[in-house]
């Protein structure tokens, strides 16, 4: 297989073809791993395919065979649903795989025949290696188990750290020029910057961070500048880092593991961002098994992990993938770096949401929504923060907890989750 592919000479998208028999079980990168070429090539060719499965996360761009037009030819399995999948799930045009994101590989190996990876990298270097650019996820684990056939985009960072594959590592390759998506930071409002300012005071110098992507991550980020020798272990890097790293405060001089380096699995932002992140040195894309390892994150003192979640019953059961009882994404990295930060020494998790909906419905309620999904046990939830406090919870009574979280609910709510919390025995 490697000894017919070439440096000098890639492939046409429709060489991959070759490499997709009946039955066949395909991996793809999340978000801007996406080869896009090498897609619109399945889908012009989809009747010819049979029982073929794409098995992916959060997709960015709507598909037509994530719209199931290609039944039982080209089909989507997904494993957390993004703004290309989320619609055609609710439609029954596609399924949903729960999974934590730390598990993708383990999953993926046991539960489908692996059969290739299809993923976007940069231009090789002059010594034949490309680089997953803004990936390595799920899809790098695989690197030296099957075959990959990779479509390099020209706009692509050329990122370092096992994200790695020689020429002589992959099935083919070709060529694409295709600016990648961007995503602008997320402005915060004052509930953000009030939330993150709770946070940011229990942060201390040296501490390892997974800051997730959003308000409240934007508002926290820009709150952190003063600190000192931070540390940065995360799932998804994305814009505000930079300014972190400028500020230097970000350094990752105190961490235990990749010392100096900046830890991520996938990066999202902007231009600026790509454009930071090629041939930069100070970044280290590796396998999620490995970043979002409980037991890995364990291993760094005063790890704090900071997630959003949608949706905290007053025992403190978090629900941080359905809204309103309907499925939005996945549970993804959040229970892996709350139990992680757990054991770390030092350790702190936080999970944040606003107190209440644009709507004025509570956040914080006795009982979840019918519908809902717990994502982080109550057992494992730390601290709960909205724009009203933070809530301790871990250590604490049933009794303990209502108390703390009705404290941080909107005021105009608690009076009637006091009422609700004794009468559900949460409360004497």
């Amino acid at each position: 297989m490697a000894n017919s592919v070439s440096l000098d000479h890639p492939n046409e998208p429709a060489d991959v073809l070759e490499h997709i028999p009946p039955g066949a079980d395909v991996i793809v990168p999340i978000q801007l791993g996406e080869p896009v070429t090498l897609l619109d090539t399945l889908e012009a060719h989809a009747e010819s395919l049979e029982g073929v499965h794409i098995h992916r996360m959060d997709p960015y761009l709507r598909r037509r065979y994530i719209d199931g037009e290609f039944p039982g030819r080209l089909e989507h399995v997904d494993y957390f649903l993004g703004a290309g999948s989320r619609e055609a799930f609710w439609a029954g045009h596609c399924d949903l795989v729960p999974n934590h994101f730390s598990e993708m590989p383990l999953l993926l190996r046991s539960s489908t025949k692996c059969t290739i990876a299809l993923a976007a990298a940069s231009p090789p270097d002059e010594h034949g290696y490309f680089s997953l650019g803004t990936n390595a996820d799920y899809t790098a684990a695989f690197i030296g188990e099957i075959p990959f056939f990779l479509e390099v985009n020209e706009h692509m960072p050329r990122t370092f750290g096992h994200n790695q594959l020689h020429i002589s590592q992959i099935a083919g390759w070709c060529r694409a020029d295709r600016p990648l998506h961007e995503v602008p930071p997320a402005k915060p409002d004052d509930r953000d910057h009030r939330i993150a300012a709770s946070i940011a005071e229990r942060i201390p110098d040296g501490a390892c961070l997974q800051i997730g992507v959003g308000r409240v991550p934007n508002a926290l980020l820009a709150s952190l500048r003063d600190h000192r020798h931070l540390g940065l272990h995360t799932e998804a890097i994305s814009d505000g880092v930079l300014d972190l790293v400028t500020s230097g405060a970000l350094t990752g001089t105190r961490k235990r593991q990749q010392r100096n380096k900046h830890v991520a699995t996938f990066a999202v932002g902007t231009k600026r961002l790509f454009d930071w992140l090629d041939d930069n040195t100070a970044v280290t894309m590796e396998p999620v098994d490995w970043v979002n390892d409980p037991r890995v994150v364990a291993n760094e003192p005063n790890f704090v992990s900071i997630n959003a979640t949608s949706e905290v019953d007053l025992m403190g059961q978090a629900a941080s993938e359905t809204i309103g009882g309907r499925y939005w994404s996945s549970s993804g990295g959040q229970a892996d770096f709350a139990r992680g930060a757990m054991y770390s020494p030092g350790g702190q998790a936080f999970l944040v949401l606003h107190s209440a909906t644009s709507d004025g419905r509570s956040r914080i309620n006795p009982r979840l929504t019918p519908g809902s999904v717990v994502t982080t046990l109550k057992n494992t939830v730390d601290h709960v923060v909205t724009e009203y406090g933070v809530a301790e919870l871990r250590g604490r009574s049933l009794a303990k907890r209502a108390e703390s979280l009705i404290a941080i609910a909107h005021p105009e709510h608690r009076d009637r989750l006091t009422a609700e919390a004794r009468k559900a025995g949460l409360l004497h």
